[in-house]
């Protein structure tokens, strides 16, 4: 029906269709599983279930009252006609907004193992939608957040920008915490969130208020800003290994450890190299900014990625408070930004003890060889 359209999914098909610069996604009525009684819909009604009661296969087609018995939650189950210009709610999910309940259709714990991306979905809807989950939708979540694993990584990289670039992100985070759902997209900081007033939870914590604080500004906001927050720490401890251990220089520890730490979390949350490749560019600024007069410093201040590796200073000072160091370097270039020309390094005066740069010679010339006659 659609000319400009593309089909998407695996589990469930989707048709995108293409409407100048925007993107319609349209979707069938979803039906039951089963073979349809009708003769003629039979071919359409296969979905395949894994060992977990996931649904890998669910291209089950069906009408608009199937469809409603399929929808995740009772506030997510309404459909607007546009003939009529009527909602149409067939699981009360009217009364259930206005009461502000954010309740399940069906059996909660059979409907997160069909797709556990539901448990996100329902945090996502209660922050946003400032509702309060019914019982019977957090109940299951500790349990059953170990199986956002067989989720695959991009996936949950769309479900990581809705959660957190969408101007919740703080409210988010917490409730993901809470109910052990973060610790399964982000395994590595597992031991970083024991501590609330701890370093590592404190900025990340802070870097998810200022990232909503943006949003509600209109100001521009960057995945790769906050992945390279939330991995800071786990790069840490990479990097000092291999110093360590390993005997590697810094800036190489560096550069390996931010390799080793992107793979590994993108095995569970997939991290495109549009995001991942900024982010390192933000921690190797780190390093450079400890330089603070000179041409390198100037280069440092010109660097198209400054701005959001000076915030990240400034992110760092704030967790680590007691380090008086840092926070002198993140004042220093506080000040460097509305004058760079205390950034250029100071002539010495005279008298001065430093010495001269050697010049530097040419190349030795080899002895030409004597060209007389010599007899024959």
């Amino acid at each position: 029906m659609f000319r400009n359209c593309r089909l998407i999914g695996r589990r469930f098909r989707l048709a995108h269709v293409v409407f100048g610069r925007e993107v319609i996604e349209v979707a069938t009525f979803r039906g039951h599983h089963g073979d349809s009684p009708q003769e003629e819909n039979k071919k359409n009604r296969t979905a395949d279930q894994d060992e977990h009661g996931q649904l890998v296969r669910d291209n089950v087609y069906g009408t608009i009252e199937e469809d409603a018995e399929r929808r995740d939650f009772t506030a997510n189950a309404l459909y607007y006609n546009i003939a009529d210009f009527a909602i149409y709610d067939f699981a009360n999910g009217v009364s259930d907004i206005n009461a502000g309940i954010l309740r399940m259709i069906g059996d909660p714990e059979v409907r997160y193992r069909e797709d556990p991306v539901r448990m996100l979905r329902a945090v996502r809807f209660a922050t946003k939608l400032n509702m309060q989950m019914d019982n019977s939708v957090s109940g299951p979540l500790k349990e059953l957040a170990p199986l956002l694993i067989n989720i695959p990584p991009a996936r949950l990289f769309d479900e990581f920008l809705k959660m957190f670039m969408s101007g919740k992100a703080e409210a988010n985070f917490l409730m993901m915490v809470e109910f052990g759902l973060f610790q399964q997209l982000f395994p590595m900081l597992k031991d970083y969130l024991a501590d609330e007033q701890a370093a590592p939870y404190q900025m990340m914590l802070k870097a998810f208020r200022d990232t909503d604080k943006r949003i509600a500004e209109e100001q521009r906001v960057t995945p790769a800003y906050l992945i390279a927050v939330l991995l800071w720490w786990p790069l840490q401890a990479r990097r000092e290994q291999l110093e360590n251990e390993g005997g590697l220089p810094p800036m190489d520890a560096l550069n390996v450890a931010a390799a080793d730490v992107i793979h590994r979390q993108s095995q569970r949350v997939s991290l495109p190299k549009r995001f991942s490749l900024p982010a390192r560019d933000i921690w190797q600024l780190q390093r450079r900014l400890n330089v603070t007069k000179g041409v390198r410093a100037m280069k440092v201040l010109e660097h198209k990625r400054f701005r959001a590796a000076y915030d990240f200073l400034l992110l760092r000072s704030f967790a680590e408070s007691g380090d008086k160091k840092l926070s002198e370097l993140a004042a220093h270039w506080s000040k460097a930004q509305d004058n760079p020309a205390q950034l250029k390094a100071s002539k010495p005066g005279p008298g001065s003890s430093r010495r001269k740069p050697r010049r530097r010679r040419g190349p030795r010339r080899k002895p030409q060889e004597n060209k007389g006659n010599d007899a024959t």
